[in-house]
Order: C-alpha cells, then sequence, then structure tokens
C-alpha cells in the first residue's frame, strides 16, 4: 500500500520528522524582529530595560554574607533560571496567537542583544582619542572597567577594541547561539535558553570579581557557558577577515588574560589586524605589534560588525531549521509555526 505523501504543516509527520527538517516560521520572524531592532533602535530605554531591571534586582545582594560563597552559589543557580523560566512563560503565554508569540519573544530577545550601541560608543571613543583624549578617557567607562586616567591614546584605542572583541561574544553571539540552538525545542525554550545566558553574563559583570566572594559561583557558570560562544566569536573574526591563518596566532596569546574566554575573541582581532592590546599590568596581545593607531582601530570596528551581522545571519537560518534526528538525509521538508 502507498504511503501517504507528507502534509505541509504537518510537523508530527512521521517522514519529516524522521528523514527531513520543518522550516520554523515563528522562529525566523523572532530573530529577524530582534536583529532589526537591535540595528534600528539599539537598546530599549534603561528605565525599562529587562536586563538594567535585572541588574537592579541583583543589586542589594552585592555585599559581604556571612557565608558569600554559598549565598553566591544560589544568586548564580536560582536567578537567571527564575528569569528565564519568567521569559519562557511569556512566550509559552503568548502562543495562543501565533503571530504574537513571534513578536513578544523578538522584543524579548532583542533585549539581550547589543551591538549597534557597543559598535556607537567605540566609535564615538575612538574618534575622540586623536583629537580630544580627555574627552575619550571620559567615554571608555562605558566600554571597560579599568581606569582611564593614565591611559595614553594607544592603550584607549587598544582597550576599546578589547571591548569591541569580548563584548560581540557576550552580548550578541552568545544569546543568538542560545536561542537558535533552544529553538530547535520550541520558541519559547530558545528565549529562556537567551535570557539564561544574559543574566549569567550579567551576574558575572556584577559580582564576578576576585575580591567578590559572593560572585565565585557566577564567574565559574559564566566561564563554563562563554566557552563556546567565545570561541564561535573568534571563528567568525577569522571568517570576516578571511584569515583562518589568526587562529593559529591567537592560539598563543589567548591565555595571557586572567578570563579562560574573552582570549580567544581578543586575541584573534589582534591577529587579523596585526596589532598589539594591552592592559597595562595585566596582559599583553600580540606583543610585537604596536598599539592600535585611530585607522587600525576603525578597521576593528567594521571587522566587529560584519562578524555580527554573520551571526545574525546564521542564527536565524539556524533558528528558522528545525532539524529532525534523521536530517542530514534532507529527505522531506515541512513548514510548520514550531
Amino acid at each position: 500500500m502507498r504511503e501517504p505523501s507528507p502534509g505541509v504543516g504537518d510537523v508530527t509527520n512521521p517522514v519529516a520528522a524522521l528523514g527531513g527538517f520543518t522550516l520554523c516560521v515563528q522562529s525566523a520572524i523572532c530573530v529577524a524582529l530582534a536583529l532589526s531592532l537591535d540595528a534600528i533602535v539599539g537598546e530599549p530605554p534603561e528605565t525599562i530595560h529587562p536586563v538594567a531591571l535585572f541588574g537592579r534586582m541583583i543589586a542589594p545582594l552585592d555585599r559581604v554574607w556571612p557565608f558569600s560563597r554559598a549565598v553566591g552559589a544560589s544568586i548564580a543557580l536560582v536567578a537567571p533560571l527564575a528569569v528565564a523560566f519568567l521569559a519562557g512563560w511569556l512566550v509559552e503565554f503568548a502562543t495562543t496567537v501565533p503571530v504574537l508569540s513571534s513578536i513578544v519573544a523578538g522584543l524579548v530577545l532583542f533585549s539581550t542583544l547589543s551591538l549597534r550601541r557597543l559598535l556607537t560608543r567605540a566609535r564615538d571613543v575612538i574618534a575622540a582619542s586623536e583629537t580630544d583624549p580627555d574627552k575619550s578617557r571620559e567615554r571608555l567607562p562605558a566600554l571597560v572597567g579599568r581606569d582611564p586616567t593614565e591611559l595614553s591614546p594607544g592603550l584607549i584605542r587598544s582597550a576599546s577594541v578589547e571591548s569591541l572583541a569580548e563584548n560581540l561574544a557576550d552580548g550578541f553571539v552568545a544569546p543568538l547561539l542560545a536561542f537558535a540552538l533552544g529553538s530547535q525545542l520550541s520558541l519559547s525554550i530558545g528565549i529562556a535558553a537567551a535570557v539564561w545566558v544574559k543574566a549569567v553574563n550579567t551576574l558575572d559583570s556584577m559580582l564576578g570579581y576576585r575580591e567578590k566572594p559572593v560572585g565565585w559561583a557566577s564567574a565559574r557558570l559564566d566561564d563554563l557557558v562563554m566557552w563556546v560562544p567565545a570561541r564561535t566569536t573568534a571563528v567568525l573574526i577569522a571568517l570576516t577577515a578571511r584569515d583562518f591563518g589568526a587562529l593559529r596566532r591567537a592560539r598563543g596569546w589567548r591565555g595571557a588574560p586572567p578570563s579562560p574566554n574573552s582570549g580567544w575573541p581578543m586575541a584573534t582581532l589582534a591577529a587579523v589586524l596585526d596589532t598589539r592590546f594591552e592592559k597595562p599590568g595585566v596582559y599583553v596581545l600580540n606583543a610585537d605589534a604596536t598599539l592600535p593607531d585611530a585607522a587600525t582601530a576603525t578597521r576593528a570596528i567594521r571587522t566587529v560588525a560584519i562578524a555580527g551581522a554573520i551571526a545574525g545571519g546564521m542564527s536565524l537560518v539556524i533558528a528558522s531549521v528545525q532539524f529532525s534526528p534523521g536530517s542530514l538525509g534532507l529527505v522531506t521538508v515541512g513548514v510548520g509555526s514550531c
């Protein structure tokens, strides 16, 4: 007896589930909306920004506790899971109206991304570093936490470009990658994954310092979470520059920063630009080169922007296609809302 043809939109069809893949319209809309908003708007106002709200919620916990490490471990476990559950539930609640759920998911995903603002801030600091170093020092804390008082223009540009590489991984590639992978299960799980990763990274940026025992668990969790995104970002930077040899050169320097992950995108960017990055008294990357001049730093902005665009395009493709266990055969294609 002849088998019936797989139905379009039938996500549970056995042939599509075993031998093909499903095009996920909702996930595609979500990613496209989030990327468009990041490119056009930049970020939500700080008064309503979910990440800023999360930070204000965590701020009172940033103190010395009788058992700081135990308290910190509880914060690292509970806080990201709580906001991830809330975000996933919000999207799941909206699934009664498919288009609405895509819009809600897109808005939430947008709140986890930060590329345009990163590029804008770096551009402002780098432009001022040549003509008005004092102004560039005033603007630098928006990018990095180091004291800019004694930094030369070259070191200011170095700090700015280092921040570009590190924050491309933390603030863009990581949440997009989490969503793209999580959306293979469902739209709400993809959003929950992106929010969880963003919350973990926010905890690390607030608490994860050596002098803060309460942040030890957050820092270690962030090290684990960022392992793949940091290395993925390094590959994207090398791909953008069409210089995969940069990854080999970066391997020799990537261990200089104290973070086990941030060294990869920073060292790769230093390699493709053939420039020196230096945080005085802490690390030097590509020590034989010179600190970035304004032209090199501007080229870094362009490289990171293109790498971000590639990351966005790849996340859109991955999130739009729900693979089944046997999808390597690409036997059939179904179209569904996922």
